[in-house]
């Protein structure tokens, strides 16, 4: 289907949006094209109707809410651009709906099991960078993908920085904390990278991959008595919320995470609201509820 095709390649080529982003609208709308062809439809002349049928059959398959959100998300997409380079008249998904997923909190690390895990022996083969990449994740909040591009000259040692390329190639600054400023440098001078070389580099030098980092995490977690699930966006999430839970400023918490709407941030109120919850029950006299 041609249109879904000069889409995915205006992502690719204008947006240059991450093969992960790609992947993801590529299956979305294949199903779309699936259905449109069962059912005799035509893209171009799509309505309203048609999609919520759409949405009702990916739905009767079993389907999750948060699936359905994202299969909508990237039909809106496309019709959005369809819209703007005037092949339709009027985009079927506005107004369109799907049902509401329930919200998960995300699962955090307290405080003495971060520093529990971040706090790895160097002697390891290996232990100098580990021990790095783990205390830039906690210290600092970033993603899988910016750590894997990371490179020395986007630190700042002195200043105690770190310049970051985010989702839609946003560049943001971040902090990175002292701990992580020493691990880092202990890091560097090992491994002799030049300013222009990878932080984190993988075979031959290229860039580290997203799953080497994931699988490592979870390989040190258990070797440092940390069981829980570990991994990289989990860090982020306890850099957040005890970032929260510390300062009270969300707005601060939204431009050092890269959040384009503070409603994504707003999850680790929920998560700070949690954990007063647990100290009410625990401490009031009058807290323990009738059964």
């Amino acid at each position: 289907m041609s249109a879904i095709d000069d889409f995915l390649a205006h992502l690719h080529i204008e947006r240059q949006s991450s093969a992960h982003t790609l992947d993801a609208y590529r299956r979305d709308l294949a199903a779309l094209a699936a259905w449109l062809n069962a059912n005799d439809r035509d893209l171009l002349a799509l309505h309203a109707d048609d999609l919520r049928a759409f949405i009702a059959a990916e739905h009767r398959r079993g389907l999750s809410p948060t699936s359905l959100q994202r299969r909508l998300s990237a039909c809106r997409s496309l019709y959005r651009w369809l819209l703007k380079q005037g092949r339709i008249g009027a985009n079927p998904a506005q107004g369109v709906r799907a049902p509401k997923a329930p919200r998960k909190l995300p699962q955090v690390l307290d405080v003495d099991e971060a520093v529990q895990l971040v706090e790895l022996p160097t002697g390891a083969p290996l232990g100098l960078r580990d021990r790095a990449l783990i205390e830039l994740f906690y210290s600092s909040g970033l993603r899988l993908s910016e750590v894997c591009g990371l490179r020395w000259q986007d630190l700042d040692f002195e200043q105690g920085l770190v310049t970051v390329l985010g989702k839609g190639s946003k560049q943001r600054i971040v902090p990175v904390g002292s701990h992580a400023r020493t691990a880092l440098l202990a890091w560097r001078a090992e491994s002799g990278g030049g300013a222009g070389g990878f932080t984190f580099p993988g075979r031959a030098g290229k860039q580290i991959s997203a799953r080497a980092i994931q699988l490592r995490l979870k390989t040190l977690a258990q070797r440092q008595g940390v069981f829980k699930r570990i991994h990289p966006h989990l860090l982020r999430h306890s850099f957040a919320s005890h970032l929260l839970e510390s300062s009270g400023d969300l707005r601060g918490v939204q431009e050092l995470l890269g959040h384009a709407d503070i409603g994504t941030t707003q999850i680790y109120t929920h998560l700070d609201f949690q954990h007063l919850a647990k100290v009410y029950d625990a401490a009031h006299p009058r807290a323990k509820r009738k059964r």
